[in-house]
């Protein structure tokens, strides 16, 4: 498994590996992602937010989007860019955006991300972020805000090659570390946490627009 300590700015070799790593497996975990300070800030806002602003998230998306706490239980609040932590996070990720599309022409249009928070005993059942040829999103990342996490705590993302396979890889939460993989290629799961356990979940989309319908749609759907 390719692995890079990742440093803020993004690295031109830094970009080379990520995308020698997404064509050869699909999937790449990235440790030191964002810059101590910044993460920290980023840390203490979600922490904050989700006190009060934290929504139950649903599965599907748009009209279709319901409850299923069977399914998944965390909560969520979406990210638009609203403050500075939100700002910086999302410029990284539009260096990324730009990085890959130069390197491996994905036509990556945009992207959306949440925070997330798991309560203890929350967990997100085995799914895939995208069907084949149904969804705009081709690129998954999470990115983890946990200091001092243990394998005590679990919480595990565990990304399998398809249904019947082992775990392909299985990531512990760790603060400041980052998962990318493919939306469509793996299924994957969060296993139940036993602490509070933060992250910011976000998809690249294409755009698919047809006919005058704008897709990606401005409006937020339900996600991860």
């Amino acid at each position: 498994m390719i692995e890079y300590p990742l440093l803020f700015p993004i690295s031109d070799a830094a970009l080379d590996t990520i995308a020698e790593a997404l064509t050869v497996q699909g999937f790449m975990l990235m440790d030191n992602f964002l810059d101590p300070a910044l993460a920290q800030q980023i840390s203490a806002e979600v922490q904050n937010l989700a006190e009060y602003a934290f929504k139950p998230a649903a599965i599907g998306r748009e009209n279709e989007a319901q409850l299923a706490p069977d399914i998944r239980s965390n909560t969520l609040y979406w990210i638009k860019g609203q403050t500075l932590p939100q700002q910086h996070y999302l410029a990284v990720m539009e260096q990324l955006r730009v990085g890959l599309n130069r390197r491996l022409f994905m036509g990556l249009f945009d992207f959306e991300c949440q925070y997330s928070h798991y309560a203890p005993g929350d967990f997100y059942a085995t799914h895939l972020d995208a069907f084949t040829g149904q969804s705009n999103r081709v690129l998954s990342t999470v990115y983890y805000l946990n200091p001092h996490w243990s394998e005590e705590d679990q919480g595990e993302l565990v990304l399998y090659r398809d249904e019947h396979s082992p775990a392909l890889l299985t990531a512990m939460p760790k603060f400041n570390r980052c998962v990318v993989f493919l939306s469509d290629t793996f299924p994957h799961e969060v296993r139940v946490t036993h602490k509070d356990r933060y992250a910011v979940a976000g998809w690249y989309r294409i755009n698919t627009s047809i006919d005058g319908h704008i897709d990606p749609p401005i409006e937020y759907s339900s996600a991860k």
